[in-house]
């Protein structure tokens, strides 16, 4: 049986100038300048330029009794009857005109040098593939377009992990060619003798056994015998026990070739300098370079450090003139008149059309704000570290911690915190990288489980490489060293630094 009730629920909605300034705050600098440009296109009333105003700091808006932004609610297109007076409607948008947003404690001026990072023009990895194909002096078009098709499936690595019956339903998708497996290999084993080395492997057995063998055979009238001996051990090596070899068995490998430890070391040693990832020496491959663009700059000047804001790429907005002199326009010429309905129409859209402007320049402004009050907030929490670039005086920070001293909540600190960098002395650090949890020493002092790693990893650094510490003898030096913690808490650690375990980091 259906039936209607009414009830009542007390929901919390975000403004559309809350999310836009959420979403904002999420922007890196190296990106902000894009999403001005975006908001300028699709906005005619809001323009580049600055105002005339001298601005404080940070800027100001009006606000009234409540702290809210002064700004009337009308989204509707006022009916035939209702009384526009365009006197009250009007002042606020014609006098009150949004300032500055920037901040002037910015690090680039007009007397800084405008540098720009050269890029290097040059061919793609899969263009310079493609270049070799004259080598292969194709009968017609049609092997043309297979070996094509091979090509583009490989991948940035170099290697091609596509299966070949994959490729042949590319070729009949988008070439309308039908192909067979046979000549998917055959055309790859052609490939496969391309530059560079060990290009359209399957996996990195084969990539290094391409390599070997590409050296053994064009190295052959400027190698001894010992050299081809040595290369030819490395590839009975890879080809035979390349399990044994991927675990670091140097015994069995012993043992299964019956040689001796220093000729082991020779045969590891060649293939150490095979190149793992062909194509790796192609930086231009998706033709786009990634550059880190700072979003703060702190300098120590005398022992006082100086945090700027990095708003280089984020210019001075303001509300277009062009719109202010129409509804001037409008107030002059209809003072005291009722307006037809289109009139109030174009009203209301330059109206909307300024409160967006409007909305977006305080977004940016608060942006600026909360960003430079939270790096603020960061850099004295952790003044020893940015003082003397110590790891080891970096303190325990949660998100939580910051938000406390900002007052601001731990999601907008977050925002700020990710994808954010600073460009200190000791080099650019991520934001996200100095908020870490905290460990007890023996002593009950609360230290940075960062400091934690920064030892760990020096620990790992000078350990004996023919015999390396494992997870229990790490945690048993550190603990020595004051630091009270558990073996699966320094596999953790090791994992996040990217250090292999024990088996995997010995050395003949």
């Amino acid at each position: 049986m259906l039936k209607q009730s009414l009830s009542q629920k007390m929901l919390q909605k975000l403004s559309p100038q809350q999310i836009q300034l959420m979403k904002l705050l999420q922007i890196p600098t190296a990106t902000l300048d894009q999403r001005i440009k975006e908001e300028l296109e699709a906005n005619p009333a809001l323009d580049e330029g600055e105002e005339n105003e001298e601005t404080d700091m940070f800027g100001s808006t009006k606000e009234n009794e409540g702290g809210e932004s002064e700004s009337e609610e009308f989204d509707e297109v006022p009916s035939r009857d209702e009384e526009f007076e365009l006197d009250d409607y009007l002042n606020d948008y014609i006098e009150d005109d949004p300032i500055s947003y920037k901040l002037k404690a910015d690090n680039y001026s007009d007397d800084d040098e405008d540098k720009t990072i050269p890029v290097a023009v040059e061919d793609t990895f899969h263009e310079y593939l493609e270049q070799q194909l004259g080598m292969l002096k194709l009968e017609d078009e049609r092997s043309m377009q297979i070996a094509k098709q091979i090509i583009g499936s490989i991948d940035d690595d170099g290697y091609l992990r596509r299966e070949p019956i994959s490729i042949i339903d590319d070729l009949v998708f988008s070439q309308n060619i039908i192909a067979t497996e046979h000549e998917i290999e055959y055309f790859l084993t052609k490939i496969q003798r391309f530059d560079p080395p060990g290009i359209g492997a399957r996996d990195l057995r084969e990539c290094l056994l391409i390599q070997l063998e590409q050296k053994m055979e064009t190295g052959k009238e400027d190698y001894g015998d010992d050299d081809l001996s040595r290369l030819r051990l490395s590839y009975k090596l890879i080809e035979d026990y390349f399990n044994e070899f991927s675990k670091k068995h140097y015994q069995k490998l012993q043992r299964y070739l019956n040689i001796n430890e220093e000729q082991l070391k020779e045969a590891i040693e060649e293939i150490l300098k095979l190149n793992p990832k062909p194509a790796s020496g192609y930086a231009s491959n998706s033709r786009s370079m990634h550059y880190i663009v700072p979003d703060f700059t702190i300098v120590n000047r005398d022992g006082e450090l100086d945090l700027t804001l990095n708003s280089r790429n984020a210019p001075d907005l303001r509300v277009n003139d062009q719109y202010k002199e129409m509804l001037k326009s409008y107030k002059e010429n209809k003072k005291n008149k009722r307006t037809v309905k289109s009139e109030k129409e174009a009203i209301v859209f330059i109206k909307q059309k300024i409160d967006s402007a409007k909305w977006f320049i305080d977004a940016i402004r608060q942006r600026q704000q909360t960003m430079y009050k939270t790096m603020y907030s960061i850099m004295q929490y952790q003044y020893d570290f940015f003082r003397t670039g110590d790891q080891k005086m970096l303190k325990p920070m949660i998100l939580k911690d910051i938000a406390d001293i900002t007052g601001l909540d731990i999601s907008t600190i977050s925002r700020v915190a990710n994808s954010k960098f600073v460009q200190t002395e000791f080099g650019t650090k991520r934001l996200k990288d100095f908020f870490s949890e905290s460990l007890q020493t023996n002593n009950g002092e609360e230290v940075s489980t960062l400091e934690v790693k920064k030892i760990l990893t020096d620990i790992i650094e000078e350990e004996n490489k023919r015999k390396p510490f494992s997870d229990e003898k790490l945690k048993n030096i550190l603990r020595d060293k004051g630091y009270n913690i558990a073996r699966r808490t320094v596999a953790k650690y090791r994992e996040q630094l990217n250090i292999p375990v024990a088996r995997l980091r010995k050395e003949l």
